[in-house]
Protein backbone atom coordinates (compact mmCIF):
# COMPACT_ATOMS: atom_id res chain seq x y z
CA UNK A 1 0.00 0.00 0.00
CA UNK A 2 1.61 3.46 -0.71
CA UNK A 3 2.54 5.51 1.74
CA UNK A 4 -0.32 7.75 3.65
CA UNK A 5 0.05 11.20 4.88
CA UNK A 6 -0.60 9.88 8.80
CA UNK A 7 2.49 7.48 8.48
CA UNK A 8 4.27 10.11 7.21
CA UNK A 9 3.92 12.59 9.94
CA UNK A 10 4.25 9.73 12.41
CA UNK A 11 7.65 8.69 10.81
CA UNK A 12 9.34 12.34 10.94
CA UNK A 13 7.81 12.76 15.12
CA UNK A 14 9.45 9.10 15.84
CA UNK A 15 12.21 10.01 14.30
CA UNK A 16 12.75 14.06 14.84
CA UNK A 17 12.63 15.75 18.46
CA UNK A 18 14.13 18.94 17.46
CA UNK A 19 11.23 21.82 16.57
CA UNK A 20 14.04 24.18 14.27
CA UNK A 21 13.94 20.67 12.14
CA UNK A 22 10.45 20.13 13.01
CA UNK A 23 9.50 23.48 11.67
CA UNK A 24 11.82 23.34 8.81
CA UNK A 25 9.74 19.69 7.80
CA UNK A 26 6.52 21.85 8.21
CA UNK A 27 7.74 24.83 5.99
CA UNK A 28 9.08 22.29 3.21
CA UNK A 29 5.81 20.47 3.14
CA UNK A 30 3.72 23.68 2.83
CA UNK A 31 6.41 24.60 -0.20
CA UNK A 32 5.98 21.36 -1.69
CA UNK A 33 2.68 21.43 -1.89
CA UNK A 34 2.28 24.79 -3.46
CA UNK A 35 4.69 23.45 -5.85
CA UNK A 36 2.72 20.40 -6.87
CA UNK A 37 -0.15 22.82 -7.97
CA UNK A 38 1.85 25.06 -9.28
CA UNK A 39 4.27 22.94 -11.50
CA UNK A 40 2.53 19.87 -11.64
CA UNK A 41 -1.03 20.93 -12.14
CA UNK A 42 -1.77 19.31 -8.51
CA UNK A 43 -1.19 16.14 -9.17
CA UNK A 44 0.56 14.14 -6.63
CA UNK A 45 0.22 16.86 -4.23
CA UNK A 46 0.52 14.66 -1.06
CA UNK A 47 2.78 13.17 -2.52
CA UNK A 48 5.20 16.44 -2.91
CA UNK A 49 4.06 17.21 0.55
CA UNK A 50 5.19 13.96 2.80
CA UNK A 51 8.52 14.68 0.76
CA UNK A 52 8.90 17.75 1.88
CA UNK A 53 8.17 16.78 5.09
CA UNK A 54 9.90 13.47 5.32
CA UNK A 55 13.24 15.00 3.42
CA UNK A 56 15.18 15.64 6.83
CA UNK A 57 13.95 13.19 9.18
CA UNK A 58 16.71 11.18 9.87
CA UNK A 59 18.97 14.00 10.42
CA UNK A 60 18.10 14.62 14.42
CA UNK A 61 18.85 10.91 15.35
CA UNK A 62 21.58 10.22 12.45
CA UNK A 63 23.24 13.31 11.28
CA UNK A 64 25.85 11.81 10.20
CA UNK A 65 24.34 9.08 8.07
CA UNK A 66 21.53 11.49 6.78
CA UNK A 67 19.49 10.91 4.33
CA UNK A 68 20.37 7.55 3.99
CA UNK A 69 17.78 5.92 6.56
CA UNK A 70 15.10 8.02 5.52
CA UNK A 71 15.86 7.18 2.16
CA UNK A 72 15.69 2.90 2.93
CA UNK A 73 12.92 3.53 4.47
CA UNK A 74 11.04 5.05 1.82
CA UNK A 75 11.88 2.02 -0.98
CA UNK A 76 11.01 -0.71 1.79
CA UNK A 77 7.89 0.95 2.20
CA UNK A 78 7.86 1.09 -1.50
CA UNK A 79 7.87 4.97 -2.36
CA UNK A 80 11.20 4.90 -4.73
CA UNK A 81 10.31 8.29 -6.38
CA UNK A 82 10.31 10.04 -3.16
CA UNK A 83 13.10 8.08 -1.81
CA UNK A 84 14.93 9.07 -5.22
CA UNK A 85 14.72 13.10 -4.73
CA UNK A 86 15.30 12.83 -1.22
CA UNK A 87 18.40 11.01 -2.10
CA UNK A 88 19.11 14.07 -5.03
CA UNK A 89 18.14 16.73 -2.14
CA UNK A 90 21.41 15.50 -0.51
CA UNK A 91 23.93 17.39 -3.07
CA UNK A 92 26.98 15.41 -1.24
CA UNK A 93 25.67 12.25 -3.33
CA UNK A 94 25.76 14.08 -6.68
CA UNK A 95 22.65 12.01 -7.75
CA UNK A 96 21.26 14.03 -11.12
CA UNK A 97 17.63 14.99 -10.82
CA UNK A 98 15.28 12.96 -12.98
CA UNK A 99 12.16 13.68 -12.01
CA UNK A 100 10.00 16.98 -11.53
CA UNK A 101 9.91 15.44 -8.24
CA UNK A 102 13.61 15.63 -7.90
CA UNK A 103 13.90 19.32 -9.13
CA UNK A 104 11.34 20.40 -7.02
CA UNK A 105 12.64 19.21 -4.02
CA UNK A 106 16.36 20.72 -5.00
CA UNK A 107 14.48 24.03 -5.71
CA UNK A 108 12.18 24.50 -2.50
CA UNK A 109 14.43 22.91 0.17
CA UNK A 110 17.40 25.43 0.80
CA UNK A 111 15.10 28.31 -0.50
CA UNK A 112 12.66 27.91 1.98
CA UNK A 113 14.87 27.68 5.04
CA UNK A 114 16.33 31.09 3.41
CA UNK A 115 12.64 32.99 3.17
CA UNK A 116 12.27 31.74 6.80
CA UNK A 117 15.40 33.38 8.00
CA UNK A 118 14.68 36.02 5.97
CA UNK A 119 11.52 36.37 7.88
CA UNK A 120 12.97 36.33 11.51
CA UNK A 121 14.92 39.51 11.08
CA UNK A 122 11.86 41.23 9.58
CA UNK A 123 9.57 43.19 12.25
CA UNK A 124 6.76 42.12 10.47
CA UNK A 125 7.80 38.69 9.38
CA UNK A 126 6.44 37.63 6.37
CA UNK A 127 3.56 39.73 5.52
CA UNK A 128 5.41 42.51 3.60
CA UNK A 129 7.91 40.21 2.90
CA UNK A 130 8.86 40.48 -1.17
CA UNK A 131 10.96 38.54 -3.95
CA UNK A 132 13.39 41.27 -4.40
CA UNK A 133 13.73 41.20 -0.41
CA UNK A 134 14.95 38.03 -0.48
CA UNK A 135 17.12 38.32 -3.75
CA UNK A 136 18.37 41.51 -1.44
CA UNK A 137 19.38 38.96 1.59
CA UNK A 138 20.83 35.91 -1.09
CA UNK A 139 23.39 38.78 -2.24
CA UNK A 140 24.30 39.22 1.73
CA UNK A 141 27.12 36.66 1.96
CA UNK A 142 26.96 37.32 5.66
CA UNK A 143 23.48 36.31 6.11
CA UNK A 144 22.20 32.62 7.15
CA UNK A 145 25.66 32.12 5.81
CA UNK A 146 25.64 28.33 6.05
CA UNK A 147 22.84 28.33 2.69
CA UNK A 148 24.62 27.58 -0.21
CA UNK A 149 23.28 30.39 -2.84
CA UNK A 150 24.62 28.09 -6.05
CA UNK A 151 22.56 25.18 -5.22
CA UNK A 152 19.70 27.53 -4.75
CA UNK A 153 20.20 29.22 -8.23
CA UNK A 154 21.32 26.16 -9.85
CA UNK A 155 17.90 24.00 -8.40
CA UNK A 156 15.86 26.78 -9.92
CA UNK A 157 17.20 26.92 -13.24
CA UNK A 158 16.92 22.96 -13.45
CA UNK A 159 13.40 24.03 -12.27
CA UNK A 160 12.64 25.94 -15.52
CA UNK A 161 11.03 29.29 -13.84
CA UNK A 162 11.99 32.12 -12.73
CA UNK A 163 13.73 33.39 -9.65
CA UNK A 164 11.45 35.81 -8.92
CA UNK A 165 8.11 33.15 -9.52
CA UNK A 166 10.02 30.62 -6.89
CA UNK A 167 10.99 32.87 -4.60
CA UNK A 168 7.01 34.01 -4.51
CA UNK A 169 5.71 30.70 -4.89
CA UNK A 170 7.77 29.63 -1.55
CA UNK A 171 6.47 33.38 0.15
CA UNK A 172 2.91 32.04 -0.80
CA UNK A 173 3.05 28.92 0.56
CA UNK A 174 4.81 29.78 4.42
CA UNK A 175 2.36 33.39 4.11
CA UNK A 176 -0.40 30.75 5.62
CA UNK A 177 1.23 29.14 8.05
CA UNK A 178 3.32 31.95 9.50
CA UNK A 179 1.90 31.72 12.94
CA UNK A 180 2.58 28.24 13.34
CA UNK A 181 6.55 28.64 12.15
CA UNK A 182 7.14 31.45 13.75
CA UNK A 183 7.02 33.95 11.04
CA UNK A 184 4.85 36.29 11.82
CA UNK A 185 6.44 38.99 13.13
CA UNK A 186 5.75 40.85 16.08
CA UNK A 187 7.84 39.04 18.39
CA UNK A 188 6.86 35.66 17.38
CA UNK A 189 8.97 32.74 18.32
CA UNK A 190 12.14 32.43 16.30
CA UNK A 191 13.18 29.02 14.66
CA UNK A 192 16.04 28.24 12.65
CA UNK A 193 17.02 26.65 9.52
CA UNK A 194 17.06 22.64 8.35
CA UNK A 195 19.48 20.60 8.04
CA UNK A 196 19.94 20.73 4.15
Amino acid sequence: MPLTYDEAVAKLHEWTQSPALLNHARAVEAVMREAARRYAGGQDEERWAMTGLLHDADYDQWPSEHPRRIVEWLRERGEPEMAHAISVHFTDWGIEPVSLLDRALLACDELAGFVVACCLVRPDGIATLSPSSVKKKLKDRSFAAKVDRTIIEQAIQRLGVGMDEHIRLVIDALAPQAAVLGIAGGGSSRQEGGAG
